[in-house]
């Protein structure tokens, strides 16, 4: 059996929504930051990067959402979460992604996590600050040129669509109207509505 192991409020959310989607047989784990379970010495066996989410399967163990997400798409081929075998096709939806996790989440980052790039308050300060802006600027790229519509990709449901739909949860903590972008919200609407949505999220809130 798989075994996710997640946090609520994290980017674990679009992997968790994906092995729904996909109907896989999974267990979820979740670890909690605020009791630090996330550098126990138990589950920096499992990730030693000490970070969710991580994905236990019988071949090993995959981290990063990107690669967690291809791996589901890639198991469950005749499900609405398989992916495309055509190269290009797939690329495109990596490409997507790469971008979640590269620029959006580490735009987030900085406003929760800002003593991964400095120890100076004021620094610290200064990249909270900038949270908003740089988040709400990726969510104008994201709604001008690279949403296609209804879903990430187009016509056609994908790994993408859980990934934005998790990362666009966090704009209103980040300080960001989402009104903004109105094909966006919509997207996100849309998947709230999805059996597969209401699933993982009652599964990690536990």
């Amino acid at each position: 059996m798989l075994k996710l192991y997640v946090t609520p409020a994290t980017c674990s959310l679009a992997s968790q929504i994906a092995l729904e989607e996909g109907g896989a047989v999974y267990a979820v784990e979740r670890i909690d930051f605020a009791r630090q379970e996330q550098r126990s010495p138990d589950f920096l066996r499992v990730n030693p990067k000490g970070r969710v989410p991580a994905l236990v399967t019988d071949r090993g163990v995959l981290t990063e959402t990107p690669a967690i997400l291809a791996f589901i798409g890639q198991s469950f081929p005749e499900s609405i979460i398989g992916v495309p075998k055509d190269p290009f096709e797939f690329a495109r939806i990596q490409s997507f992604n790469a971008y979640l996790c590269s620029t959006v989440h580490v735009a987030h980052a900085h406003k929760r996590r800002g003593s991964r790039w400095a120890d100076d308050p004021a620094a610290i300060e200064a990249m909270t600050l900038k949270v908003a802006s740089n988040m709400g600027d990726c969510f104008e790229l994201i709604e001008n040129t690279m949403f296609a519509g209804p879903w990430v990709m187009g016509e056609t449901y994908s790994i993408a669509d859980p990934y934005l739909f998790t990362l666009a949860g966090w704009l209103e903590g980040d300080g960001v109207d989402p009104a903004r972008f109105p094909k966006v919200l919509e997207h996100r609407q849309r998947m709230a509505d999805r059996p597969a949505v209401k699933a993982a999220l009652a599964a990690v809130q536990g």
